[in-house]
Order: C-alpha cells, then structure tokens, then sequence
C-alpha cells in the first residue's frame, strides 16, 4: 500500500482482518495524525516503511499494490508495481469486491457530496439501511460486510484512478465534468477518462443518471454500457419531473431553488427512485434537505448588501455556477490555482460588479478581469471581507467563490468559509458608521 491516511488505515485493517501480510510505505511520515494511525497499523500487525527510495525490493513478492487516494499514477511504486506485473487497484475497487448489496455512485466535478447525501436520505425515508462512504468521508471499505441494503458511494477522479473490473455500481451518477486535477491528471482527456470508470466496467442492466444541462457529462455517458437516463428540468422549471413523467415535487417547495440545487435535486431522485425509492419519500426530503456548508450558503444581511460562503468552489467551473446564480456580485476569488484556467471566471462577467482577489493566485484573478472591472487585491481573508464592503452597493450579493483549492492560506475549504463567515459576522455587527454632518 502506498500511504497511510484514513483510506490506507481502513484499507490495512481490512487486509489484515483476511490474512493478508501488509506492508504500508509512507512517503510524507510527520502529517498529522500520522503517529496514532501508524501505531494502529502497527498493532494489526501490518508493517510501515518510511520514505522508501527502493520500490523494486519493497515490492519483491507482491500480489497487490493499493495507491491511496491522490497518489500519483506516475508514483515511482505505481510504476515500478505495473512493471513488475503486480496488480495495482484502488481502495474502492476492493471494497466492491467485498460489498454484497448494490452500490450507487456518485461523481461529478462538482455537487458530489450534496448529491449523495440526498440520494441515501431519500432511500432512508423510504425505510432502507443505506451505508454512505467513499470520498464523503468514511472510506467505502468500511461498508463490506455491514447489513445495509444498499450503499451510496461519493467516487472522485482520483478513486477512479485505479480501478479495475470489479468496481461495478449499479447506478452511476454523472454531474458534470469540467477542468479540474489538470496538475495531477495532466489532461482534462486523462480526467475525463479516470471519471469514466464509474460505469465502465456496468453491464446492459446497470444504470448511468446523468445531469443532461452538462455537455461534457452527456458526451462521457455516450460510451455507458448500460442504460441511461438523461435528467432534465422542465422548460418552465416550474416541476421537478422525472424522466418517466413522474412529478417529484413543485421547484417552488425547495428550500433553494438556484439552478444547481434543482440539477442536483432531481438527479439525486432519478438515482433514488431507480434504486426503489417513492416518490412520496423523494418529494419529503427534498422538501427538508438543507446542503452541507460552504456552498452557496447565506452568511447574513446588512443594508441590502447580502454576504454568501460558496468556499466549496474550488473551480472556475463550480465558482460560475455560483456566479450566475445572482444578478450583482462582488465576488472574492482566488487560492491555490490546481493548474486551471482562472479566466473561465470572467466569463459571466455581467453578474460581476467588483471583484477581491485572493492567495497566491491573485495576480492571475487580477488578469483573468482586466480592467474590466474594479479588483482589489487583499492580504487576509478580514482584509477581503473589509474591501468587499466597501465596494459593494445596496442590492448586491458578496460572494466568496474562490475558483480555487484553499491550501495556501488554509487546511481546507472548510476553514476557508469559517474565516470568511467569521469575519463578515464581526463586520456585520460592528456599529454602523455615523453619516457625516
């Protein structure tokens, strides 16, 4: 195995629960949190190797090697393993493996997690024992063998890196594919292809849910070996309707009706309701759902200027989807560009009033608007939440909508949007200026 965070932990464990002789090299021993698992694994009886340089003699006599997710495919091991003819395959392909009840699968450059959650709410108001895990947190290993019905699994490229035959969901879901891992996977063709394997390995009874609104989705779903169902809102947006002409429930009953919250809402359903889920226990939790952080969520609202976290955005992609969603924004971008074209920012400029350009990738937030709009370079996340206040105007939605990953400033995009959201309460309940007399 190659790496020990909490997928190569669960991964150990369950090898060596079946016997397997395990050996786990970690090229970055220190991280946090590093200790405690390595002496977990330790005590399962699995080996550690640190830092190896040698991956010729580490993997004399293996039958198996298992890149952690974000493990490279050029990885020295990676390479040195295929070489050798040793079969490499990724955390989720064992866990299908091992998983006896059907696996729906979720993936997407964006709306992954809000889409799995919603598709194992569903089925669980429906009365079905639903596992959830993959990339939404709990590695999905950890479903084998659990009494569950069925199990909903978040995939993200770089699960799908490795898989082989045996990763064969029952339903795939497809969301949307646009640049993204572009420094990892060194292509969109090579990301495109890694997202690909959720339904690769289906056969003609085996299902493909896809988001019809997206191009580059509809273009990847064309070579499913299976069925597909294209999920499509209605012209006058006025029902969420299957693609059997089946009403969910009225757009109107959502408690965001924003027009990736509809795309979500109803492929989530489509997926659900060809797992066996009701309409009636489809329409209620829909009616209930409440997204999970940093997406588009509402901070709070001060002189007709509302303050908005979508730190979630890590793409130009998700950050437009955002953008469009609001009439006159002024929008705080940047981070940790991923190797991607900033300027697809840019492109739905007529919602954009002023932007504050963020992190490292400042200057490129400064060049992908120009002199088209007024930018503002800021220091600190309370020096963005500062400068957007002073331009923004009654009327407009502040947006954080970074475009890009946070790791320049912060751990997360959850750390990200907790400081935003912090600071704008600060300034929001700060006492308002006096006019001058």
């Amino acid at each position: 195995m190659i790496g020990l965070r909490k997928t190569g932990e669960a991964v150990a464990a369950a090898l060596r629960a079946e016997g397997w002789s395990v050996t786990v090299a970690e090229d970055a021993p220190g991280t946090p949190g590093y200790a405690a698992r390595a002496a977990t694994v330790r005590a399962l009886g699995a080996e550690i190797v640190e830092s190896p340089t040698d991956w010729d003699t580490l993997l004399a006599g293996a039958e198996l090697l298992v890149p952690s997710p974000g493990v490279r495919p050029t990885h020295p091991g990676v390479a040195a393993a295929r070489a050798g003819g040793i079969a490499v395959r990724s955390e989720i392909d064992l866990a299908a493996e091992r998983i006896t009840c059907p696996i729906v699968a979720v993936t997407g450059t964006n709306g992954k997690t809000t889409v799995t959650e919603l598709i194992a709410a569903m089925l669980r108001a429906d009365g079905r024992t639903v596992a959830c895990g993959g990339n939404i947190g709990t590695p999905l290993i950890e479903s084998a063998g659990t009494a569950a019905d069925l199990v909903v699994a978040e995939v993200s490229s770089f699960q799908l890196e490795f898989t082989t035959d045996a990763w064969r969901p029952a339903i795939a879901v497809v969301l949307n594919v646009a640049d993204d891992h572009l420094d990892w996977h060194g292509s969109f063709a090579a990301y495109a292809a890694a997202k690909a394997r959720v339904f690769a390995a289906q056969r003609s009874d085996d299902l493909v849910v896809v988001a019809a609104a997206d191009p580059a989705a509809l273009a990847l779903v064309r070579t499913a070996p299976g069925r597909v169902i294209e999920a499509r809102l209605d012209a006058d947006q006025a029902d969420l309707r299957l693609a059997d002409g089946s009403v969910v429930v009225p757009v109107a009953d959502l408690p965001r009706t924003l027009p990736h919250d509809r795309t979500n809402s109803l492929v989530a359903a489509e997926a659900a309701h060809a797992a066996g889920a009701s309409i009636g226990a489809i329409a209620a939790t829909l009616r209930n759902y409440r997204p999970p952080h940093h997406r588009v969520e509402f901070v709070g609202e001060r002189d007709g200027v509302a303050w908005f976290d979508d730190s979630k955005a890590t793409t130009p992609h998700a950050a437009g989807r955002a953008i469009e969603a609001f009439d006159s924004i002024v929008l705080l971008a940047g981070g940790q560009n991923k190797g991607l074209d900033l300027t697809a920012l840019a492109g739905p400029i007529d919602r954009v009033r002023a932007v504050v350009a963020i992190g490292q990738a400042a200057d490129e937030i400064v060049a992908a608007f120009g002199d088209r709009r007024p930018v503002v370079v800021a220091t600190s996340m309370r020096e963005a939440v500062a400068a957007a206040a002073r331009l923004a105007r009654h009327g407009d939605r502040v947006l954080l909508s970074p475009g890009c990953a946070s790791y320049d400033w912060y751990s997360g995009y959850d750390e990200r949007g907790d400081d935003f959201a912090r600071e704008v309460r600060t300034l929001l309940t700060e006492p308002e200026p006096e006019a001058e007399r």
